[in-house]
């Protein structure tokens, strides 16, 4: 498809290949790496409380073998070869604008976001997940790498539909969705194993079409870049 309008200093590549990194103010997609564990970890566990409620578990009677951390990179690095996944770690560089990271692959680590269930063929759709470390909460961070993302998938991969989920009780990625311009569907019944119980969820969507100038620079008509010199306090 024709690519639609970039901000200043984004840029996507022509092709789709993974490994890909991308990057929007100070908020870096980059695959996630082994050498992240420690970070992940500890960010993790120091977030515990901000995180769990929203995280997926394990349903009564699957018997799919979780792992660590290893594991779950090792699978997500099979299901992006295999094209139905794109892992991404979300990294910050705090020396933009000024100057860009030398290696943004291994920029800190402050949350994930994952593209999954990519489906090709008369669907060319996938859905999203996201999380953030609290520190960097309400700074834009979240809108700004799913926007980032969305013009990814719809300028480079050629999809035509992003869905994302979001349980009713979560108020943080409802206001995503919200300053994303997300249209709301419904209400999916227990759609996800969450936090130890089968889960609603309000479901989202964006078309391919719906921002012709990109879901980045749709975003930005009305919010500042992370990392921006002048800061906006974001809800």
């Amino acid at each position: 498809m024709a690519s639609a309008r970039l901000p200043w200093g984004v840029t996507l590549p022509r092709h789709h290949h993974w490994l890909v990194t991308l990057q929007a103010g100070g908020v870096v997609l980059r695959p996630l790496r082994r050498a992240d564990e420690v970070r992940w970890t500890t960010t993790r566990e120091l977030d515990w409380e901000w995180l769990a409620p929203w995280e997926a578990t394990k349903p009564p009677g699957s018997h799919e073998r979780v792992g660590g951390y290893l594991a779950m990179v090792s699978r997500n690095r099979k299901r992006a070869k295999e094209g139905s996944s794109l892992p991404w770690a979300i990294g910050w560089d705090d020396g933009w604008p000024d100057h860009r990271a030398t290696n943004r692959a291994t920029t800190p680590l402050i949350g994930q976001l994952t593209v999954s269930s990519i489906s090709l063929g008369s669907a060319m759709s996938c859905s999203m997940g996201y999380w953030v470390a609290s520190a960097h909460a309400g700074k834009g961070v979240a809108p700004t790498a799913v926007a980032l993302a969305c013009d990814y998938v719809f300028q480079v991969m050629g999809l035509h539909r992003v869905e994302i989920c979001v349980r009713p009780e979560n108020v943080k990625s409802l206001r995503v969705v919200e300053k994303l311009g997300m249209t709301e569907e419904g209400m999916r019944p227990a759609y996800l194993h969450i936090d130890g119980e089968w889960r609603d969820h309000r479901v989202f969507r964006l078309l391919a079409d719906d921002y012709p100038d990109g879901v980045l620079c749709h975003y930005l008509a009305n919010h500042l870049l992370p990392g921006s010199p002048v800061s906006e306090d974001e809800d």
